[in-house]
This record gives structure tokens, C-alpha cells and sequence, in this order.
């Protein structure tokens, strides 16, 4: 049996959820009512997984999960709004190390949730699978052990190169190419890591598919922003693609590139019922491949669950396209580059740190 800790302040919403996953017949289910009962929960229970509400009373989501990670780490799916605060939250949950997140219904919950089941199911049984870091806030977990002062962690400072161009300049040069990259479960994350380690004058505009819902990805390109020395930008209408710039698509619908009289553009497209998951990396990837030489592309599938993107990554491989697909080591769900590594269609695989590299080499910038 899986052992599953649901954490939420509303009785109605333990119901629910505790429903749906009795109705699986596989979970064993333990419920708190804020983050003081789930820590205490921690040893009496010992949950396979955790769904942590993020606004409870004596300790909210956030605190909770902090100390979750510190004292027994363990895969946790945040419970968020679809407010652009939620949203907020939840990108900082996720840099605490929460895995997954899940949409709260915002009206008539008893007949949505019976729509958003097989969703949840299906995160909760990703994020059982989720690999954690065993590095994930090593250093803080053995300060708390020796009884040290935990110290806040320190956010990544924007570095912008003194000898690198003007963002004027670079925005003047041509699009040689352009970076694909699709993520899923684990993505956020996973983008901080490889995109704010890429410089200023980075020679190729990036555009983004990571699934997530329409109020998140504005604050998703917002807080990348914050981090890198590239500009970072929600595509909410046609933009041009230039370098030294990553295009984050817009959540609940696709990101497609086409090509103007002026140039090529990035660009929000409604979503089609043909690809599951938001925004598509299958139909921006196809977008790209309608009108770009397969050697100007590069395409990058990390952590998620899933098949998107392998498809169009392994035709992009075969075509003369460049792809790398992220490793099993460092994943935290192995789901799509695990689908285009067994399709044959990765030029390289390699874990997290190493992606950058690899990208900066066929840029021509090792």
C-alpha cells in the first residue's frame, strides 16, 4: 500500500481528496489539518507521499514543507490556487523542493474534483516515483543536526558579464537558431538551475514549453528573469525572437514559432485537444522544424512526466537536429527525456549540470 499524507485545513477538501484516493484501492491515507499535525504525522505515519495545502492556520504550507526537507525528505505535491499569488508560492515551494503542484478548483469543488481525479492521481503516483537530490539541502540539513542556526538560503544574484554586450546589441544581431527546451514535473526548478548559468550574449533566443497553468507562467518568467542574465519573457502575443532572450510559453495554451515578412516570432496560440499537456513541447517543436533548417535547431527535453516532445525530438535527431535529453541521475521524473532516449533520438544525454555545457558547445560558445 502507498502511504499517503493529505495536509489541508478544510474538512471538505480532505474529503475529497481522501475520496478519490481511497476509490484507488493502493493508498493508505492519513490526514492533518496544518503543517503542525504533518510534521507530527512524519514519524507516526511515515507517508510515501505527501498533498500539502500551501494557507493553513499555526503553520502554513510553506513552513511546513521547509521542515519537511530538513528533517525527513520526502516527495511532496503542493495544493495551490490558480492566483497569481498561488502561483507565487508554489515557485517557492518548488525551490524548497517540493516536486509537483496541484490546482485547488475555484468554484462548485465537489463537481470539479470529480474532473480533476485522474490528474491527481496521475501527479501523485509521478511524484511517488519523483527522485530527490540526495544533495537537496544537504548542507542546511546538517547544520539543523549539529545544531547550528539554519541560514536563509541566498538567491542566485543577476550577473550580466562586464565585457558582454549591450541587451541593445545583442537584440540587433541575428537569430542563427533558436533552443527548445520542454519540461514538465520538476521543471521550475530544473530551468533555474540550466538557464541562469547561460551568459548575456547568449548567441540563440530560448523558447520554453513547460506545462503549467495560465496564472503561473507570467510569475515562472518573472522570477527566471530575476535570476538570469538573459532576459526572460511570457509569450502572451507575437514577439520577435532575438538572442540574449528566453520565451517562456503561456500556460493553458501553446507557444508556436512562425516566420514574418520582418522575421521569425514566438508567439501564444490556442492549445489543441490533439496534445495533452499545456503548452504542447510536440507542436512547438513541429512549429519550429516548419520553418528552420533542422541544423539551426536544438532541442532539450528535462524532467517530466510523460511522453511530450519525444516524438518531435527524435524526428528533429533523425532530421539533422541536435537534441539532448536530460539523464535519469539527475530527473526528478524520467518520463519524457526517458521516452526519447528509448526512441534513439538523443544526440546527448546528460544530467542537469552538465546541459549548459553541452548547449554552449553547439552554439560554438565552449
Amino acid at each position: 500500500m502507498i502511504r499517503l499524507l493529505i495536509v489541508d485545513d478544510s474538512p471538505l477538501m480532505r474529503r475529497l481528496l481522501g475520496n478519490v484516493f481511497t476509490d484507488e484501492g493502493d493508498f493508505e491515507i492519513a490526514f492533518a489539518r496544518n503543517g503542525v499535525e504533518a510534521l507530527e504525522q512524519l514519524s507516526a505515519f511515515k507517508p510515501d507521499v505527501i498533498t500539502l495545502d500551501v494557507n493553513m492556520p499555526e503553520m502554513d504550507g510553506l513552513a511546513c514543507l521547509d521542515r519537511i526537507m530538513l528533517e525527513k525528505p520526502c516527495p511532496v505535491v503542493m495544493v495551490s490556487s490558480l492566483t497569481e499569488a498561488g502561483a507565487s508560492v508554489t515557485l517557492e515551494a518548488f525551490g524548497l523542493g517540493a516536486v509537483d503542484f496541484i490546482t485547488k478548483p475555484d468554484r462548485a469543488v465537489s463537481l470539479e474534483m470529480e474532473t480533476l481525479a485522474p490528474q491527481l492521481i496521475e501527479r501523485v503516483r509521478a511524484a511517488l516515483k519523483a527522485r530527490l537530490p540526495s544533495s537537496l539541502r544537504l548542507a542546511e540539513r546538517v547544520r539543523m543536526r549539529s545544531g547550528l542556526a539554519r541560514q536563509a538560503p541566498v538567491a542566485a544574484p543577476r550577473m550580466r558579464a562586464p565585457s558582454a554586450p549591450t541587451m541593445r546589441e545583442i537584440k540587433a544581431a541575428p537569430a542563427l537558431g533558436i533552443v527548445l527546451i520542454g519540461t514538465s514535473t520538476g521543471g521550475p526548478p530544473a530551468l533555474d538551475a540550466l538557464l541562469s548559468r547561460l551568459p548575456a550574449d547568449f548567441p540563440w533566443p530560448i523558447v520554453v514549453a513547460q506545462h503549467m497553468p495560465g496564472s503561473f507562467t507570467g510569475p515562472l518568467a518573472r522570477r527566471l528573469d530575476k535570476l538570469c542574465a538573459l532576459t526572460v519573457t511570457e509569450v502572451t502575443h507575437a514577439m520577435p525572437l532575438a538572442p540574449g532572450n528566453v520565451y517562456i510559453g503561456k500556460g493553458d495554451a501553446d507557444v508556436i514559432i512562425s516566420v514574418r515578412p520582418d522575421g521569425p516570432v514566438v508567439m501564444a496560440a490556442p492549445s489543441l485537444p490533439e496534445h495533452r499537456w499545456h503548452p504542447s513541447v510536440d507542436r512547438l517543436v513541429d512549429s519550429a522544424m516548419q520553418h528552420f533548417a533542422p541544423g539551426s535547431l536544438i532541442g532539450v527535453l528535462m524532467t517530466g512526466m510523460g511522453s511530450d516532445g519525444a516524438e518531435t525530438m527524435a524526428r528533429l535527431h533523425e532530421s539533422g537536429g541536435r537534441t539532448i535529453a536530460e539523464a535519469e541521475e539527475s530527473a526528478v521524473v524520467w518520463g519524457m527525456p526517458g521516452e526519447l532516449v528509448r526512441r534513439g533520438g538523443a544526440d546527448v544525454v546528460a544530467p542537469l549540470e552538465q546541459i549548459v555545457d553541452r548547449i554552449l558547445s553547439m552554439v560554438g560558445r565552449s
